[in-house]
């Protein structure tokens, strides 16, 4: 087996369709869109690579056959925000061989030794925005940009000494098999409605997209900015995003909550587009955008992907308040809803998403080792 850098067409061709064969017999697997992802690793299509040192790597075994491929990658902003010298892995996927594993995770800690970081954490995947390695829930469909993967990483991980350094979870309401908001909350809504008319929930404006864009980047970079992990996110990011999932918006899945109308809080959910991707293998051309626009509005599962409220307004029940005023948006059409990337020590996020009866059904690990 050997390494080799990412330097040709042929090379990216090879990182990029990998997945397909690991996963050719997986049921629950869904592929990219192809068409995207071909581009997606040069670093003039993606900010997070143009803007910090990177590095690609296949590993091709003795027939020439691709069998492993990883990215190793440096982020400076995390580095300066956090004061942690940690340098990090994702796009990770191989066989089933440790020594193939080995030389995969060797590979980004030699590039990482040589750039005199500290720490390698991952997987954390800078395109697809995805976080660790799905540990339980193997029997459901992953939502458009979480992980799925082969049980087997873990024990890859482990045996080169990677350790837990954080769980992430994923709850889910499903209001096919009968979900509904409990009495009590509905009883907390009423009375807090009476109490405090200068609060108020409002759904995403269309014709004010990008500004209403730039209220949950402006309430996430303070909301979050204490969380494990969490990076202020910048305006080139912020646009990036808006670019991506404008196509998916659905103006049911996205909630301000306001103060004499100016927004304090938001909860951002959208249509999981990865039934219908699975469906077209991944090809939108020449004729899967066509099935795929057609049934875009059929989508039964969306993604919860962030709630955030001010800190000046924690405790008051805001972030219950736009649950359930998305639920009750998403109800009446069947959604399932999975509300996803919940910190394992995120109490108070944790006990809001309990108090509302939803269910903990994955879970993602994310590894670190010293260097």
């Amino acid at each position: 087996m050997r390494i080799v850098k990412v330097v040709s067409k042929s090379h990216m061709r090879e990182f990029v369709r990998l997945p397909k064969h690991i996963y050719e017999n997986n049921d629950y697997w869904v592929p990219p869109l192809w068409h995207e992802e071909n581009h997606a690793y040069y670093a003039k299509n993606n900010v997070m690579l143009q803007n910090n040192e990177h590095q690609l790597f296949i590993l091709i075994d003795d027939s020439g056959k691709t069998i492993g491929r990883i990215l190793v990658y440096i982020d400076s902003s995390f580095i300066k925000h956090t004061n942690n010298n940690i340098g990090f892995f994702g796009v990770f996927e191989c066989i089933e061989d440790q020594r193939a594993a080995d030389l995969l995770l060797d590979t980004a800690r030699a590039w990482l030794i040589e750039r005199r970081i500290d720490f390698m954490r991952g997987p954390i995947h800078p395109i697809a925005e995805s976080w660790g390695f799905l540990l339980e829930g193997y029997e459901s469909e992953p939502v458009l940009m979480a992980p799925y993967n082969l049980p087997y990483y873990h024990d890859q991980m482990e045996s080169f000494g990677l350790k837990k350094i954080k769980d992430l979870y994923a709850y889910e309401a499903n209001c096919q098999t009968g979900y509904r908001i409990p009495e009590r909350i509905e009883r907390f809504a009423t009375t807090f409605s009476e109490k405090h008319p200068e609060i108020t929930l409002r759904p995403i404006r269309l014709k004010d997209l990008m500004q209403d864009a730039e209220h949950i980047w402006r309430i996430t970079n303070i909301a979050l900015s204490d969380n494990w992990g969490y990076v202020p996110v910048g305006h080139a990011v912020l646009l990036d995003m808006v670019k991506r999932l404008k196509t998916l918006l659905d103006t049911d899945a996205i909630w301000f909550i306001e103060e004499f109308g100016r927004p304090v809080g938001f909860a951002l959910g959208f249509p999981d587009p990865n039934s219908l991707i699975k469906k077209i293998d991944g090809r939108l051309f020449p004729f899967g955008f066509i099935r795929f626009l057609l049934e875009k509005s059929k989508i039964k599962r969306y993604r919860l992907i962030s709630l955030g409220v001010l800190p000046e307004y924690h405790g008051k029940g805001l972030d219950v308040l736009l649950y359930r005023e998305l639920n009750k948006a998403l109800a009446s059409r069947g959604i399932i809803l999975e509300a996803n990337y919940i910190l394992e020590d995120n109490w108070n996020i944790r006990n809001a998403l309990e108090k509302l009866k939803l269910q903990k059904t994955k879970v993602y690990r994310i590894y670190q080792m010293p260097i």
